[in-house]
């Protein structure tokens, strides 16, 4: 099984920087919570994933490099370990809250 490609914070500005249509040196390091809600759903698109946040994982997120860290675990726990066994039912979340589509 390959290893999944990671979001890097490079990809994470890039998909903010389509918030406002704005040059990617733009982007602030703080995120407001409408820039949060925009790379949830852009992620979601192009990951194929759909994150399920808590409000207290939303909150927690209010830097570029805190949306990182999010949104890798959310691929590493939308990724199907080599060791799963069988009980590991589709379409199953894990801890991070995050299911494939």
């Amino acid at each position: 099984m390959s290893t999944p490609v990671l979001p890097d914070r490079a990809e994470v500005v890039e998909i903010l920087s389509a918030f406002g249509q704005r040059a990617a040196s733009s982007v602030p390091e703080t995120l407001g919570s409408l820039e949060l809600t925009w790379l949830t759903a852009e992620f979601e698109q192009r990951y194929a994933l759909r994150l399920e946040l808590s409000d207290e994982q939303f909150e927690a997120v209010r830097t570029v490099d805190d949306a990182v860290a999010v949104l890798r675990d959310a691929v590493l726990a939308a990724t199907p370990s080599p060791n799963a066994g069988a009980g590991a039912g589709a379409g199953a979340t894990g801890s991070g809250g995050v299911t494939r589509s």
